[in-house]
């Protein structure tokens, strides 16, 4: 079973695209967030990057729990500061859609909070073992061609440093990945300052 979140200002053609794409194995999911669901997929995948980097300096799964769960806090004030909706987690606009039966989304909904889950733990997720390769020493250049694939977080963390720039948001994690990518800051050093940082 998969979900997608599909985000429209218009629910009624959203409803009607995503009801396209519905099976018994894909659940689809409407909201009106557009921007907030766009920055979410984007910064989901530089944490990714930044999850496997610590997989690939050895560090173990407790520390990857807290810098999962720092980095959900730090996506939420990166949204927020841009004007995301939604952010609060438990908080819902009203009460249950009378046709689905389903809660206003929020940030704990799989499109935010679910996605970046699924993205810095599965081994399957191509910005978690580009990560990994950067945390066991690899160059950017010799992780790039090894994976032969597009590990998207790379781009995206110096797109979202530099969208910051205007913002400024605190997000110490990202700002770290993209230092270790776009800087040459080794990746031990790195993550000795995401320990410093995290709570």
């Amino acid at each position: 079973m998969s979900y997608l979140t599909l985000s429209g200002n218009d629910i009624v053609k959203a409803s009607e695209i995503a009801s396209c794409f519905s099976t018994d194995y894909i659940n689809t999911i409407v909201n009106h967030d557009i921007y907030g669901v766009q920055y979410a997929a984007v910064l989901k995948n530089i944490y990714a990057l930044g999850a496997g980097i610590a997989h690939g300096l050895d560090y173990g799964d407790n520390f990857l729990s807290v810098y999962i769960a720092n980095a959900a806090d730090e996506m939420a004030v990166f949204l927020k500061a841009f004007g995301a909706e939604h952010i609060v987690v438990g908080e819902h606009d009203s009460e249950d859609d009378p046709v689905t039966h389903r809660k206003s989304p929020n940030y704990a909904a799989s499109v935010y909070l679910g996605d970046l889950l699924v993205t810095c733990y599965s081994l399957y997720s191509r910005n978690r073992m580009f990560g990994n390769m950067i945390g066991k020493g690899y160059s950017v250049k010799a992780a790039q061609l090894e994976m032969n694939m597009v590990a998207e977080g790379y781009n995206a963390a110096k797109c979202i440093y530099h969208l910051n720039q205007k913002i400024k948001a605190s997000i110490p994690l990202a700002e770290t990945i993209y230092k270790i990518l776009w800087e040459n800051v080794k990746a031990a050093d790195g993550f000795k300052r995401i320990e410093e940082v995290m709570v």
